[in-house]
């Protein structure tokens, strides 16, 4: 029997150490699934419900792995329906490939049914792809496979999503003579004069005053937590995370100063104030990460390390390699003398203020509380956008040896739901457990991706903060818009009990007191497969979010 291109292309998959490749199945991509069938021990082939979902799991499984996420999706709708999920990875640098597949050769440009060639006015893939990937190219026959796909890997690996568009007939033909596709060597980029120029301002920072560290994603994708940490203890720094980045950092250690941004902490507000010097690492400190202390970072001086320059003024020196980037540096800079001491944080972090919520169900602080409360060390924790995943930056201290990821590059609602899918296929050992926290609107556009965490008996709670609307676009009426109307309120619908109708096997909750969402946490967090719970909260609350805190103390200032 031949070698078709698309057994090529599993065992090249496979040769990269990736086992599992996200996709909905589909005539045009249907041949790479016949290929999965016939290498079962090498790749598991998983369908999701809905292509964004599944780019979204190659995304997670990524952000969990360090390595690659793999996607595949057929032509016309499936095709269009991975952009939102690619886009994510391309505003976040994370490295997926996508398999798309496409009409035969021969029907390009001659009325294909889901042509996207380009030709006799059709859609071009190429271009439509092109704008959220790194790389994006049509294979037009076998012999090019291995240079196409070694390009798309190699682009993929610098960071963010490359697409190869693969035809029918090309996914059949002989692959022939084609030796074994073996994945370059990674290479590793630093900018050495530039490391120096850093070291040699902390070295003068040190003796000067307090450096405080702001630690982003990249970190964790670097598998460089402890070579941060040993850094921050020779430079005697105060620690503080962006967003998305709160497992870097132990959450629970003296120095650790919280979040930065809109979602953040005063203490770390005040600690870059009294600062000498502010070193970012692996953050290019987008607006969540630095509302509210654009003017601190502007007074005093700021370096960064990491793949690219951050979006403010700052000596930058480039590496994608922070765990030996930051090893090397802790080594030059652990010379036994100390400077200033830093103010230790000794109490827990102060929390924003905001206004109380009189409405029914839960407040989000008592929520988050109560799920920090009960996590386990190692569970993985992926929240999804909103005020729903405001609060859970805000509140949760991230347990330790645990993952944690919330999407700031699109902020696409649904996210959660497949990245957490896609980051238990990877961190599958029968322990570790992901939690998935949303709000009901997220839910509703991606939630039934719980059906793929069920087919799959994966360790996944989700978690469903549900207040019967899209709640920060209520917030944003009442505040913006003098709360004369809203779109965005639902009638009362009860998701918990609805999906445990739907599926009479899973553990599934609906939870209105705090007593019981203890109880039921506990219960959800040692099921051995996907547990539910749904729990009821006020659309009407503000969450610990700056720049809503702000125009609520602005109004009140003008009465």
């Amino acid at each position: 029997m031949p070698t078709r291109v698309v057994d090529h292309l599993v065992r090249a998959i496979s040769a990269m150490g990736v086992r599992h490749i996200f996709g909905v199945d589909g005539a045009n991509i249907e041949d790479l699934y016949d290929a999965i069938f016939d290498a079962p021990e090498h790749v598991t082939g998983v369908v999701a419900k809905h292509e964004f979902s599944a780019a979204t799991m190659a995304d997670g499984y990524a952000r969990s792995t360090g390595g690659l996420g793999v996607v595949a999706a057929t032509s016309g709708g499936g095709a269009m329906n991975l952009v939102a999920g690619l886009a994510e990875s391309f505003a976040s640098r994370v490295p997926v490939l996508a398999l798309v597949g496409q009409p035969p050769t021969a029907l390009e440009g001659n009325g294909a049914f889901q042509d996207t060639s380009g030709r006799a006015g059709a859609i071009d893939a190429v271009r439509l792809f092109g704008a959220v990937s790194t790389y994006c190219d049509r294979v037009e026959t076998a012999a090019e496979l291995p240079d196409r796909l070694d390009r798309a890997v190699r682009a993929a690996r610098r960071g963010g999503p490359a697409v190869l568009l693969l035809p029918k007939d090309v996914q059949q033909a002989d692959a022939g003579d084609t030796a074994p596709w073996r994945p370059a060597p990674r290479t590793h980029r630093s900018d050495e004069a530039g490391i120096a120029r850093v070291r040699a301002a902390l070295g003068t920072a040190r003796h000067t005053g307090k450096i405080v560290i702001i630690a982003g994603d990249q970190v964790a994708r670097d598998d460089a937590r402890d070579e941060l940490a040993r850094l921050a203890t020779a430079l005697n720094a105060a620690v503080g995370v962006a967003p998305d980045a709160k497992d870097t950092y132990d959450n629970t250690d003296p120095a650790f100063c919280g979040v930065a941004g809109s979602m953040g902490h005063p203490e770390l507000l005040a600690a870059i104030r009294s600062s000498a010097l502010c070193l970012l690492v692996g953050t290019r400190m987008p607006v969540p990460a630095r509302a509210g202390s654009e003017t601190a970072l502007a007074e005093r001086t700021v370096a960064s390390i990491g793949v690219a320059p951050p979006y403010l003024p700052a000596l930058h020196a480039t590496s994608t390699d922070l765990s030996r980037t930051l090893a090397e540096l802790a080594d030059a800079l652990d010379d036994g003398s100390t400077g200033p001491e830093c103010v230790r944080a000794t109490q827990p972090l102060t929390s924003l203020r905001v206004p109380a919520a009189s409405g029914p169900g839960l407040r989000y602080r008592e929520v988050v509380e109560t799920i920090d409360a009960v996590l386990p060390d190692g569970t993985d924790v992926f929240a999804d956008a909103g005020n729903t995943g405001a609060a859970v930056v805000h509140h949760l201290r991230v347990p330790r040896d645990g993952r944690f990821v919330v999407a700031l590059g699109m902020g696409g609602m649904g996210y959660a739901f497949g990245a957490g899918i896609g980051s238990a296929f990877a961190r599958a050992d029968g322990v570790r457990r992901t939690v998935v926290i949303a709000g009901d609107g997220s839910f509703y556009m991606h939630g039934m991706e719980l059906h793929t965490a069920i087919e799959h008996a994966l360790p996944v709670t989700f978690v469903v903060l549900n207040n019967n609307a899209h709640a920060m676009c209520v917030t944003r009426e009442q505040l913006y818009y003098r709360d004369r109307y809203s779109f965005n309120r639902f009638r009362p619908a009860y998701p918990g009990a609805g999906v445990a109708a739907m599926f009479p096997d899973l553990p599934a909750f609906s939870v209105h007191t705090v007593g019981d969402l203890a109880g039921a946490l506990r219960h959800c967090l040692h099921t051995e497969g996907p547990s539910f719970l749904s729990i009821e909260c006020d659309p009407d609350e503000i969450p610990p979010f700056l720049p809503f805190l702000t125009t609520v103390e602005q109004t009140l200032g003008h009465n």
